[in-house]
């Protein structure tokens, strides 16, 4: 289960993802350096090879540590792109492009929305999508949606099977696992006119798909009559549709996504935020699970930054952290210490991100040295007696 948003604000285009996987599948933040002129005629995707293109983009994404491609992610010419899982009639497990794939494959051969869709389509057709999408739950396979957002526009893509159908937003949108558009500006030779009827109805509604594309959509509709900003979209990104300060006590209807039972399986593993404003890209992440109990730091091409993994099927920050998020969620007063820093952190940081000349080098490092002095904090053992998926946090954390 996933959640990306979209906003054209009077500032630039904001771009906002939770990536929603198994709790316990590390996601790393890896910078990809552009390629000029490859001489490579082959490329391994997670679990196709196809043909490789020698010029390429250089890349920020965030990604499972075990697939090749990535959950979200921009590129150096301001091209963003996030992915969600449809359950659509035509999904297949027969291993293919993954909707990650496809997504990374954009964003390194494309320069834009128009030419990414071209990119997707194209590889969508000649290869087809499926495959085990799950990190232990091999079983799990699905197609995908996307939104893309460059400096000048902004798409909704979906697919099913290799059929594909997509739109321009002119506002704000937002997807959540389910086929959502009623019309199409762009389609593929066999696009149903009927499109959404290529959706299943089953894991949309025990996910809760619409409820939470409502609550996006809701919070995106605040923020544009009010003021686009990191700490906007931050606050989307770490909702809960109740009112209750407890992870455990929500449900698939949050966009800021707790495992907690067999069917609330999913963990935000990942977030990111991006702004494509007059300052150029400017992007924050968190490297980390659970927004609402994680710190956002900026990202920027060619500067150092804590966030990045060194390896892209390694996730040492992720891991560092687990501990941290695992015992705020069940113990209230070390939860209510947690985000108090966080919220002291941000709100000390994160708006300089917003202002011309502002070095991601420069706020990474008290941000870091933040992280540093929480992970030492002393934590609250875990509860002794969990169920359901909570069982999980008991297992040794992955690196």
């Amino acid at each position: 289960m996933c959640d990306t948003q979209v906003l054209r604000a009077e500032n630039g285009i904001w771009f906002a993802k939770n990536s929603d996987r198994e709790p316990q599948e590390p996601q790393a933040v890896v910078a990809v350096p552009a390629v000029r002129a490859d001489p490579a005629r082959e490329l391994r995707t997670t679990y196709l090879t196809i043909e490789q293109q020698p010029q390429r983009a250089a890349m920020i994404l965030c990604k499972p540590s075990w697939i090749w491609g990535a959950e979200m992610g921009f590129n150096e010419h301001g091209l963003v792109i996030g992915n969600e899982a449809i359950f659509s009639r035509q999904r297949s497990k027969t291993p293919a492009l993954l909707g990650m794939d496809l997504l990374r494959l954009g964003l390194e051969r494309a320069q834009d929305c128009a030419s990414a869709i071209e990119v997707i389509t194209g590889l969508l057709r000649q290869h087809g999508q499926g495959g085990p999408a799950g990190y232990t739950d091999k079983g799990f396979h699905y197609d995908s949606s996307f939104i893309l957002a460059d400096p000048k526009d902004t798409w909704v893509l979906e697919t099913a099977g290799r059929e594909w159908v997509a739109r321009r937003v002119d506002r704000f949108a937002a997807i959540s696992n389910a086929l959502s558009l009623e019309q199409a500006d762009l389609r593929s030779a066999q696009a149903a006119e009927a499109w959404r009827r290529q959706d299943s109805w089953m894991l949309p509604y025990f996910g809760r798909s619409r409820e939470r594309r409502a609550l996006s959509l809701q919070c995106l509709a605040s923020t544009a009559r009010g003021q686009a900003d990191f700490a906007a979209f931050a606050s989307h990104l770490r909702t809960h549709a109740t009112e209750t300060e407890d992870p455990l006590q929500g449900s698939n209807a949050d966009i800021c996504m707790h495992a907690a039972g067999p069917i609330r399986r999913s963990q935000t593993t990942g977030s990111l935020v991006v702004w494509l404003g007059a300052q150029g890209i400017r992007a924050m992440a968190t490297g980390t699970s659970a927004p609402c109990l994680s710190l956002f730091r900026p990202l920027q091409f060619g500067a150092e930054s804590s966030l990045l993994s060194a390896s892209a099927d390694r996730a040492p920050l992720w891991s560092a952290w687990e501990p941290v998020q695992r015992a705020a969620l069940f113990d209230h007063a070390f939860r209510m210490r947690l985000r108090a820093r966080i919220a002291a952190e941000e709100e000390r940081w994160l708006p300089a991100w917003m202002e011309a000349g502002a070095d991601a080098e420069d706020l990474d490092a008290p941000l870091q040295a933040a992280v540093q002095e929480i992970l030492q904090w002393p934590r609250p053992e875990l509860p002794t007696k969990l169920w359901g998926a909570p069982r999980i946090w008991r297992q040794p954390i992955p690196v």
